[in-house]
């Protein structure tokens, strides 16, 4: 069920702020048309917190709102800030609120459920219609991000750190809560084998977290080589695959798609003509090709086709990319299971006797789920004398851009749509602090 704000010994206390205030935001007003401006915020209402923001993450969705204005099929109607993934300290506190302090450090959890559906109260509230989620375009009006000064929220959402994690750990627990919600969807047994298609955040969260749940081999793949480098040689991951760039050009380039870049995946004016026959059983034997080479990697040597083993026990597909989830029904073996972790092409052409005669279950995720205290659970054990098992790589070494300041958020969304910087560097997370 959702977390309690409640406790027993905190005292209520009066708001440290001016009924109104001005602060800055950085506001979306169109595809690429990032303006810093003033807004007001009222003094925090019954239950709320007010948090001012330390460090917020740039996700792969904020950089598809700045590009497009959309993310997906949502599309903005109204100016918005983006940002989801952050951490601050509480500058104000708001009636009926206990367990809370000023100047308490807290990770915002930025979905706001209803709390009284039936699926609320069966724990998945990460399913609720009415959910309201910061950055997002599906309700209206607009949940406004958190690259903002401050924003009030609720409390019962705040999740109050320990000092040992840093703020900008602390915005990754978002990521991290994805990547757990995915990890508790497949339920791995100790020893499973497991490949993640996507080397992103996501990616190597979701990696990480199959080790941490007793994952034996864990295989991480991308068209990138210094992501699946740093999968490696940080930890997140035990073997590593790059896809090669011809074959990563010509199967997301097939002529059975319109080439734009709209997000969607469908047949060239709906129809299927013979040619387009012949370029999707192209688009499968590439499929088929990248999954046993990445089984090859896995295993040290190319595993026969008709071994019963064949296959990974549990593939994450965290791209959203259809010839990465045809891949991800090839690479894994009878009886396991595909995890739908990224969000991309909603409309997808799949092979599905290939998971229905081979009974591959296919499970979805959406977001995450009771999953904030976990993660800062695992964080603090960083900390801890290590007795031997698997020790969750440090967060902060997944940020390799800052930006200081809401004025230089344009920079940011910029260089967080990249793979490298000016310099040739990786660029894996981009965070805009305080």
């Amino acid at each position: 069920m959702a977390p309690s704000a409640t406790g027993d010994s905190a005292p209520m206390h009066i708001p440290a702020v001016s009924k109104a205030s001005t602060i800055n935001a950085s506001v979306l007003h169109g595809p690429r048309d990032l303006r810093l401006e003033q807004r007001h915020i009222q003094e925090p209402s019954i239950g709320e917190l007010q948090v001012a923001i330390k460090t917020t993450g740039i996700c792969g969705s904020d950089v598809s709102y700045y590009k497009k204005f959309a993310n997906g099929d949502l599309c903005a109607c109204q100016p918005l800030s983006l940002g989801h993934e952050s951490s601050g300290t509480v500058v104000a506190i708001g009636p009926h609120v206990t367990g809370f302090n000023i100047g308490d450090r807290v990770a915002l959890e930025v979905g706001i459920p209803c709390g009284q559906c039936t699926i609320c109260r069966q724990g998945r509230y990460n399913l609720c219609k009415k959910m309201r989620f910061r950055s997002s375009a599906k309700s209206f009006p607009h949940f406004q991000g958190t690259l903002q000064d401050r924003i009030n929220h609720p409390a019962t959402w705040c999740h109050k750190l320990p000092e040992n994690i840093s703020f900008d750990a602390a915005a990754l627990l978002e990521p991290l809560s994805v990547a757990l919600h995915a990890v508790n969807r497949a339920t791995p047994a100790p020893g499973s084998s497991a490949l993640v298609l996507g080397a992103g955040a996501v990616g190597l969260l979701t990696a990480a977290m199959a080790r941490q749940s007793g994952c034996s081999t864990v295989t991480i793949a991308d068209v990138d080589q210094g992501r699946v480098n740093f999968a490696i040689t940080k930890g997140f991951a035990t073997h590593g695959y790059v896809v090669p760039r011809q074959l990563h050009t010509s199967s997301s380039c097939s002529s059975l798609y319109n080439s734009s870049n709209s997000g969607t995946s469908t047949p060239c004016e709906g129809v299927m003509t013979p040619a387009s026959t012949i370029s999707f059983q192209s688009s499968l034997d590439t499929a088929k090709t990248l999954a046993a080479e990445m089984l090859a990697e896995a295993n040290g040597s190319s595993p026969l086709v008709d071994d019963e083993d064949y296959g990974v026990d549990i593939t994450f597909e965290c791209t959203g990319k259809e010839v990465c989830m045809h891949t991800a029904l090839y690479a894994t073996k009878a009886g396991g299971k595909v995890i739908m972790v990224g969000m991309g092409t909603p409309i997808q052409t799949l092979p599905m006797s290939v998971a229905h005669l081979r009974e591959i279950d296919i499970l979805g995720i959406f977001r995450y789920a009771n999953t904030y205290s976990t993660g800062i659970k695992l964080l603090c054990a960083r900390d801890r004398p290590n007795r031997g098992g698997y020790v969750l790589p440090n967060l902060d070494e997944m940020v390799t851009h800052r930006f200081k300041g809401l004025d230089n958020a344009k920079g940011a969304f910029e260089l967080a749509s990249r793979t490298v910087d000016d310099d040739g560097n990786l660029v894996l997370k981009v965070v805009i602090e305080a």
